[in-house]
């Protein structure tokens, strides 16, 4: 099948060959990269049993759940170059009490902390590592506030490469860093915010030779794809009324809105859902800018705050693909506080299903699309949970205990708080407490 890289400016779209170590657009000098394909010859029909059939199947490839649906990203001729920890296979949890806090008759969580290193960058980092094996590089490097840099650490060296990983210096928490370390990676503590870091880092991949796999890596969007293939494959098929996820560097909408395209241009699906992202309120250009409609031209924010570090970025570069994906799904952009997005992850929380302070936007932003009447409180909603609880218990534990501040200082009150209590050594005392 023939795939190449297009440039996603509209005015250019000039065409480069897979195998290009390229970012952005040579020709015109800034636009993103997306890989393409000829889908002629796809039978959605028969796929849909393909795919469900290697459900069954123990072969390493089938057992992904991302490369089981290899057929929708072929760019990747040699599948001997592919590493997989078993990513994907994550599961729709259904919560009622979150539905109900969130003013909706019911809800469904796809939970992306189920993957191997608890967040869903491992679909993408899969296949770009790929990629990288493809290309005969040895060396990949990320800037991370945190998941990136656990994926990849895994990815790289699961397949024989060296991770070199770039966080900016005491803005990550301690369940992300501790990954990384404990895969291997080559960690870089950077005086810079993630965007200033991202701009010296493409200068040193550049001059050594190191494969970037941060998601201006078209590669990883392909990965990213197969979530929402997943989704919609757990669902039989049936296209929900709206998909909500958290907004960062907006890679996963750019991933959700492309894969979502492509299965109903093939057959796969007859309709697109509407797509919602939430940014927190302290880093949140996207919103501004989608808030403008148009009136101004996109606006990266210099100082981001937000203790939901892995959306605690300023400048998205996948901006110009996520505003496509959103006005092509007539979808919407919404911003939660800090303590809308703590509440919402201690509802999550008492459900039994738990998530990362990032994952929590989506019920914080859900809640305010359904009071503001743009989500019916009977529409059928997927909300993206992205990471695992366990990426930063430090947030958790101060929430619950009435600890937790703002990044401006100002204290976050533990609504839904559950605080661990000293009791005695005494049957008679710890009854009475109990009862």
């Amino acid at each position: 099948m023939n795939s190449y890289l297009a440039c996603f400016n509209p005015v250019c779209r000039a065409h480069f060959g897979v195998n290009e170590v390229i970012y952005n657009c040579p020709t015109c000098g800034t636009g993103l990269l997306e890989a393409q394909y000829d889908f002629t010859g796809i039978n959605a029909d028969a796929l849909k049993k393909t795919w469900r059939e290697r459900r069954m199947d123990n072969a390493p490839l089938s057992q992904s759940g991302v490369w089981r649906y290899r057929e929708l990203f072929p760019f990747v001729d040699d599948t001997d170059n592919v590493v997989t920890l078993r990513e994907g296979n994550t599961p729709l949890l259904s919560a009622p009490r979150a539905a109900a806090y969130g003013g909706l008759s019911r809800i469904t969580f796809k939970h992306q902390g189920f993957n191997p290193t608890g967040s869903f960058k491992d679909n993408g980092m899969t296949a770009g590592v790929a990629q990288a094996r493809k290309l005969g590089m040895k060396r990949v490097a990320c800037v991370s506030t945190g998941n990136t840099s656990a994926s990849m650490a895994a990815y790289a060296s699961a397949g024989g490469l060296d991770p070199f990983i770039f966080i900016p210096n005491g803005n990550i928490s301690y369940g992300k860093l501790a990954q990384a370390l404990e895969y291997g990676a080559k960690t870089f503590q950077v005086d810079a915010n993630f965007d200033q870091i991202l701009a010296l880092v493409r200068v040193l991949a550049e001059r050594l030779g190191i494969y970037l796999l941060n998601s201006i890596n078209p590669f990883r969007i392909e990965g990213q794809k197969s979530i929402v293939i997943e989704m919609m494959d757990q669902r039989d098929w049936h296209v929900p009324d709206w998909i909500v996820l958290p907004g960062g560097n907006l890679g996963n909408v750019s991933a959700f809105g492309k894969g979502l395209r492509e299965l109903k241009e093939l057959g796969f699906i007859d309709k697109l859902p509407r797509l919602a992202v939430i940014q927190a309120a302290g880093s949140s250009p996207f919103y501004e800018y989608m808030a403008a409609k148009g009136l101004t031209p996109f606006k990266s924010q210099e100082h981001p705050e937000t203790l939901a570090t892995a959306i605690k970025i300023g400048d998205p570069v996948s901006w110009p693909k996520a505003q496509l994906e959103i006005e092509t799904t007539n979808g919407v952009v919404e911003r939660a506080s800090e303590q809308e997005i703590a509440d919402g992850k201690a509802v999550i929380g008492a459900c039994g299903i738990g998530c990362e302070p990032a994952s929590a936007a989506t019920l914080a932003g859900i809640k305010k699309l359904v009071s503001a009447g743009v989500i019916a409180p009977d529409a059928d909603v997927v909300a993206v949970l992205t990471g695992n609880v366990l990426k930063d218990p430090d947030y958790i534990y101060r929430y619950h205990t009435g600890q937790l501040t703002g990044p401006d200082g100002a204290p976050i009150l533990p609504t839904f708080g559950n605080k661990p209590i000293v009791v005695p050594n005494d049957a008679d005392r710890i009854t009475e407490l109990i009862g």
